[in-house]
């Protein structure tokens, strides 16, 4: 009998820690709320961990590792280590992995759509607003040990894509756009001139012109094998910033999806129709476009302004070997527009977002590193490097800044004239960039737009028929492969779940009671029968 009490016992306990369980499981307790210290605690060893990017350019790796000692002879109790990573997808996929495991970073160079997707963690990233704001440490604090910039220095457009939710949750690293880089030799063998704001329409009509063969089937523009007149190297950002200037839906700051439009179709057509002529391609489906130009194979190859170094003949980066190069010249243009007088192009870029430890003083060392990549030592180096601008009106209105501006052309590699003339189109249209709405799901609907592109563009090769039944069956197939039916109301920031319905409440109190009493049965039988055997 003892045994069958002791059974019962374990049976109630058991049953009483599964109604625990069942009332904790919803949500997770996370870290705790982040509290900026009074100050940094100089007698501790801070060891720091720093994920960033690198496209295998030595100068970067080099500026980093500079930015580093620089930052630990001022501060030696804080040490920063570096993991290179070559694409940021890697970088993203890493960070959800550990952050289960409470092992992510301290700092990390990241996307705000990213970063929205880590925030479904319970307090995972840092806000920043108390640390900005901060007299000691803050944005051009008292208590630093270099000139940073203060929160006026930095460029307001960049400094607000790093807002979520209204939540201060990343600094801009770097910016760039998109740029349209132009064989202007054949533009003009043609019969064209390049325009200084280009369209839509005279993109098409060029790339079409371009298409024309000799009688023994090379291309009577390259008199090669191969042409391929248009090439985008980011699908996505093409569909975003096409809708952006015809005025169309993408998505609002809630997560509503409105990417599957009629303004929408009518694009996609017009791309499947210079598909099947071959004057447009993509990157996924043919490669990169600063390959194709520099061997005269390419007129409009749009890439990131941070990809200037490797486009045009004499591109310090170029990929392709020495015989195969084409002698042109090279124009830097605004991607095409659908109004030239209303110019719309994305603003892009590495943002640095801080993770939130156990350890507020940890997090605080981490902010002083943070701020540190926006000295104007570093931005200035690091800009120069590619086609990217500072993020800081201080440093962009440095005169060191200012005389390597000045120097378009002196030589092609620091001075490279593609790569200046990029960075100065940014620097003369940053009224003209916008982003689109941050939350958890929009990464999702970024990869969705360019899906729709490239399976247009594939489908259009393969000989289909691009119909109406062809787009039902499209959006049906791009909706479900990223989930966007599931994007609706989830909002800006962080996914919390929140309270349960009333309806689930009073069913889980109504399963707990009646286990409890069974439980409480089973327990008072037992020793009802231990009594009568006595």
């Amino acid at each position: 009998m003892r045994k069958n009490w002791i059974r019962a016992l374990s049976l109630f306990l058991a049953l009483s820690l599964c109604m625990a369980l069942f009332s904790g499981c919803h949500g997770s307790r996370g870290l705790p709320n982040f509290v900026v210290p009074e100050a940094l605690d100089e007698s501790r060893t801070f060891e720091l961990t720093f994920w960033a990017k690198n496209d295998t350019n030595k100068t970067q790796t080099e500026i980093y590792q500079k930015a580093i000692e620089d930052f630990e002879a001022l501060y030696p109790n804080i040490h920063v280590t570096i993991r290179l990573y070559t694409d940021y997808g890697r970088i993203y996929n890493d960070v959800i992995t550990n952050i289960a495991t409470n092992t992510t970073p301290n700092i990390c160079i990241t996307y705000p759509d990213h970063i929205a997707t880590y925030m479904t963690g319970a307090n995972v990233v840092a806000p920043l607003d108390e640390l900005m704001a901060d007299a000691a440490y803050g944005l051009g604090g008292s208590a630093l040990r270099y000139d940073g910039p203060t929160e006026s220095e930095i460029i307001p457009q960049f400094l607000g894509e790093g807002r979520i939710g209204g939540v201060q949750y990343a600094m801009p690293f770097m910016r760039s756009t998109e740029a349209c880089y132009i064989n202007k030799t054949y533009v003009e063998a043609l019969g064209y001139e390049v325009p200084d704001v280009l369209t839509w329409d005279f993109i098409w009509e060029v790339s079409e012109a371009a298409t024309e063969k000799n009688a023994d089937g090379t291309f009577r523009i390259n008199g090669q094998n191969v042409m391929l007149p248009f090439i985008y190297k980011s699908t996505d950002n093409m569909m975003i910033q096409y809708l952006r200037q015809a005025d169309a839906g993408y998505s609002t700051p809630e997560g509503e999806v409105l990417l599957m439009n009629e303004v929408t179709e009518d694009f996609l057509r017009e791309i499947a129709a210079h598909a099947e002529t071959e004057a447009f391609s993509t990157f996924k489906i043919s490669s990169y476009p600063a390959n194709f130009l520099n061997a005269g194979q390419c007129i409009f190859a749009i890439d990131s302004t941070a990809g200037a170094t490797w486009m045009g003949t004499h591109a310090p980066l170029s990929d392709i070997s020495e015989e195969n190069l084409v002698d042109f010249e090279t124009a830097v243009r605004m991607i095409p527009q659908v109004d030239p007088a209303d110019p719309q192009m994305i603003s892009q870029g590495p943002s640095v977002c801080v993770f939130n430890k156990e350890d507020p003083q940890e997090v605080l060392a981490s902010w002083l590193f943070v701020q540190y990549l926006l000295t104007n030592d570093v931005q200035i180096a690091y800009s120069s490097t590619e086609g990217y601008v500072p993020v800081t009106a201080k440093a962009q209105e440095s005169e060191v800044y200012q005389d390597y501006l000045s120097r378009e052309g002196e030589d092609n590699d620091y001075y490279y004239d593609v790569k200046l003339k990029a960075a100065k189109l940014l620097l003369a249209h940053t009224e003209d960039t916008f982003t689109t709405p941050v939350y958890n799901g929009s990464a999702s609907l970024r990869d969705a737009a360019g899906q729709l592109i490239e399976n247009v563009t594939k489908s259009t090769r393969r000989g289909e028929t691009v119909d109406d039944a062809y787009f039902e069956k499209l959006y049906e197939n791009v909706t479900a492969l990223y989930r966007l039916d599931q994007q609706q109301g989830m909002g800006q920031g962080k996914a919390e779940f929140g309270a349960l319905p009333g309806t689930a409440v009073t069913l889980l109190a109504a399963l707990g009671a009646a286990w409890l009493g069974i439980g409480a049965y089973l327990v008072a039988d037992t020793i009802k029968r231990q009594k009568k055997t006595r």
